[in-house]
């Protein structure tokens, strides 16, 4: 991979010893980790596993894998967290996370009617006391990989 100092993402990617909230999903070119910073357990995000900026930028063969790995982790999200929906978003905008990527929210029956569509952001970032601890984050994205189907690896 090309180096992207500056890049959050690519820097994960670097690392060997990723925690299990940073590897929900492995495969040649995906990678899907639990959101930091968030109020939400199970806010994930899917990162291209190589430094890309635009959907544009994608090979054929990430493009094609990009819908069975989001199909798969809603899946997986609806049935470990039973949320009613999944909010998809792909933004990529702020400082040292221009590197593309996907955000899966589980958006549950009982949400605040005012953190609904897009003000879902407003759990994203804001006091770290509210912030899921790491350890509620890997037990979660250890349940939401065995919740994964066989099919997508």
């Amino acid at each position: 991979m090309t180096e992207y100092k500056d890049c959050f993402s690519c820097a994960a990617e670097r690392r060997p010893d990723l925690p299990p909230r940073e590897q929900v999903y492995l495969d040649p070119h995906w990678r899907v980790a639990h959101a930091f910073g968030t109020a939400q357990p199970g806010w994930l995000v899917v990162l291209p596993r190589r430094h890309v900026l635009a959907l544009d930028e994608l090979t054929p063969a990430e493009a094609a894998g990009l819908g069975p790995v989001l199909r798969a982790v809603t899946a997986a999200l609806r049935e470990v967290t039973r949320c009613e929906k999944t909010y998809v978003a792909l933004f990529a905008e702020a400082e040292g996370f221009s590197h593309m990527h996907f955000h899966v929210v589980p958006r549950h029956a009982g949400l605040d009617p005012g953190l609904r569509r897009p003000r879902v952001f407003a759990l994203m970032g804001g006091d770290p006391t509210r912030h899921v601890q790491d350890s509620q984050m890997d037990q979660l994205s250890r349940r939401l990989a065995a919740a994964l189907p066989a099919g997508l690896y």
